[in-house]
């Protein structure tokens, strides 16, 4: 009796003391915290003059800028209203059957299928114009509705919002399904839209699992929309997002199928 009676005094007093410790550090669960984040390279001993913080290697690329309606002189010309040979329709690959305007934009031919680029990229900087029709038809997903899909598969949503409320992450600047634009930013119907778009590919293992989600931002119009957003998957109509491997891939427009009648013009890309 006396030795267990000892035994649960210690037990008593080994609690209080485990108890009393994670008092002192704040800790009420077992959750994991977050590691501190090292720059390695400023563990070094530290530089006592200026010229111990300064790099001449490698230099960096001049590139004209994107200035006044200029292309970047890096840029990979996609559009620029003069013809569609770089395009063709999604369904059977034959060439691409949207109308070009004589304003150098380019319309979605109603029912004549999604069109994409013949060339197949990675990562990339976008830049694309669109509008939707001056004069409104329809209302919510049926009103100026197309989309630009990068890798064609993860869908930037185009989508004329003007007085026209939708789900909320299915409405213009959203990554479809996914994630709400942090702003609306669009101009009035049948004006021009501006999308700046940086997109990095999700990576795959040599089985075809996901290792590093995509991410996608987007500037809409001068704002900024979407921050560096994860990509969760694919952006389907129903169900859940899917994660195909692949590699690089086309930039697609959607036809919507219901006369949206939007339009496209000045499509660029830089690789990143």
């Amino acid at each position: 009796m006396k030795k267990l009676y000892i035994l649960g005094v210690l037990s008593i007093a080994l609690f209080s003391c485990q108890e009393k410790i994670k008092e002192e550090v704040g800790e009420t669960s077992t959750e994991v915290k977050d590691e501190v984040i090292i720059h390695e390279e400023y563990t070094k001993p530290e530089p006592t003059e200026p010229e111990g913080t300064e790099y001449y290697e490698p230099k960096v690329p001049v590139v004209g800028p994107a200035t006044n309606g200029k292309v970047p002189s890096d840029a990979i010309v996609l559009f620029d209203g003069s013809s569609l040979d770089g395009w063709m329709t999604v369904q059977d690959s034959t060439a691409a059957k949207w109308h070009i305007n004589k304003d150098g934009s380019m319309t979605v031919a109603d029912k004549t299928g999604n069109i994409r680029t013949k060339q197949e990229f990675g990562d990339v900087q976008l830049h694309i114009e669109w509008s939707s029709p001056a004069e409104v038809q329809r209302d919510g997903q049926n009103r100026g509705n197309s989309g630009v899909f990068l890798n064609g598969i993860y869908e930037v949503q185009v989508l004329d919002n003007n007085d026209n409320d939708t789900y909320v992450n299915g409405q213009v600047a959203s990554i479809y399904k996914q994630h709400t634009p942090l702003a609306m930013a669009s101009v009035p119907s049948g004006e021009w839209n501006t999308y700046e778009i940086i997109y990095h590919s999700p990576e795959f293992n040599a089985e075809g699992g996901k290792i590093k989600s995509g991410t996608l931002t987007v500037i809409h119009n001068g704002v900024l929309v979407q921050d560096h957003v994860e990509i969760k998957g694919t952006t389907p109509y129903i169900g859940w997002p899917k994660n195909p491997a692949h590699g690089k891939g086309p930039l697609m427009l959607q036809d919507h199928g219901d006369n949206s009648r939007v339009s496209y013009r000045n499509i660029w890309v830089r690789e990143l």
